[in-house]
């Protein structure tokens, strides 16, 4: 795959995924490869999304444009179905926070044996459903990099990017 997408020796293809449409979709989503990865549960709104705070959920009519956004960022693909997406909406500002999980990540382990940092790839997934879906529905926004210092659940949480509406 590397050299298919003309990788130089610095860089690494962390991630290959099959896209397009499923020729027989009721029987590959009643499948049981699905139910074995755990692809039919998923978490709900209340666990993944909140307002001001982390101690605060942010309803569906709270989100008002932007639950379609979140919603797709919900049901999106995820490394082993963790879901480590948490958003938080502090006015026109939607962050995003990396909830790690134990045994993926930025530990020492992954770094001596050259495996790329699963759970950002998985940030970087949620970040495009967010978009995508936004652009499909006409909002308009960009994103940032500015910590907001909101105060995080555990150590595990770490702040990514922003989106900010315009």
């Amino acid at each position: 795959f590397a050299r298919k997408v003309s990788a130089t020796h610095t860089e690494t293809v962390p991630v290959v995924t099959a896209t397009g449409y499923i020729l027989d979709e009721p029987r590959a989503r009643n499948g049981g490869f699905r139910k074995t990865i755990g692809a039919v549960k998923r978490l709900p709104w209340e666990q993944l999304f909140f307002k001001d705070t982390f101690d605060t959920p942010i309803t569906t009519e709270e989100a008002g444009s932007y639950a379609e956004p979140l919603e797709m960022v919900r049901i999106g693909p995820s490394a082993s179905n963790k879901q480590p997406w948490r958003i938080v909406k502090d006015g026109p500002k939607w962050h995003f926070y990396l909830q790690r999980s134990r045994r993926y990540g930025n530990t020492l382990a992954f770094k001596l044996v050259g495996i790329a940092d699963i759970q950002r790839l998985d940030m970087g997934i949620a970040m495009n459903h967010f978009e995508l879906t936004a652009q499909e529905l006409g909002l308009q926004g960009q994103w940032v990099i500015d910590d907001p210092g909101i105060v995080t659940p555990n150590d595990s949480t770490e702040y990514s990017v922003s989106w900010i509406e315009n």
